[in-house]
């Protein structure tokens, strides 16, 4: 029987700025030989144990007390970037969590936050060897052409992203974080790859690709990535 890998904290921010393009946010490629190796990534990394004596906690979509995150956060940003996020808001908006089967897992609470004023990026040259300010809309369509490679959860925010057109707005559109704990299906045929459900969508549990009803879910497909998300009542 194969041992189910218990998750590791991690904190995740998305830096972002508006500019003459509109919204952008800051993407770094992470080492070809470190773990998630040659993937252009928001800063981020796991909660290291001096993370948790931060008194700020954030919801959290399990058990966990929620301490740590928000540290790991701006520690992250500023080892990987040289980013000074501790006198910035931090938007909680999300936590992803990839399906038991994984042999490494993460437990990673999303961020996003407002880019400092003068900011002057200065990366490690050690896990990070690249970075680049993109639009969610081209760092979507370089991965869409083969330029750059993403993880779902990259993917997925980008994508919630370029609907908006400026910081503020998305930040003001921050509530409650979203949970995106992960079940997979694979698929196969003309057009292999692989489907994502999130809790809400009718095949949370069955992963039966045509059931009718609500839909959550990131299908990740050799031809294609796409979101789809609604409530199942569609009219045609």
């Amino acid at each position: 029987m194969t041992e189910i890998a218990e998750p590791i904290d991690a904190a995740t921010v998305v830096v972002a700025r508006d500019s003459t393009e509109g919204l952008e946010v800051l993407m770094l490629r992470r080492n070809s030989k470190i773990y998630f190796g040659g993937m252009w990534v928001f800063p981020g990394g796991k909660v290291d144990p001096a993370d948790r004596a931060d008194s700020t906690a954030v919801a959290v979509c399990d058990e966990g007390d929620g301490r740590g995150f928000h540290a790991a956060a701006i520690r992250e940003a500023q080892e990987e970037a040289g980013i000074d996020l501790s006198g910035t808001e931090l938007h909680h908006f999300a936590h992803w969590l990839p399906p038991a089967v994984r042999p490494k897992r993460f437990s990673t609470q999303f961020f996003l936050a407002a880019a400092p004023e003068g900011l002057d990026i200065s990366i490690d040259h050690g896990e990070i060897t690249d970075h680049h300010w993109m639009t969610p809309t081209e760092a979507l369509q370089r991965r869409s052409d083969g330029e750059i490679e993403m993880v779902t959860p990259t993917f997925c925010t980008l994508d919630w992203l370029r609907g908006f057109s400026s910081v503020l707005e998305a930040c003001s559109a921050v509530r409650q974080p979203k949970c995106f704990h992960t079940h997979i299906k694979e698929v196969e045929g003309a057009d292999p790859g692989m489907v994502a459900f999130y809790a809400g969508d009718v095949s949370y549990e069955s992963l039966d690709l045509d059931a009718k009803g609500p839909r959550r879910r990131c299908y990740m497909l050799k031809s294609s990535w796409w979101w789809e998300e609604n409530s199942g009542n569609l009219s045609y």
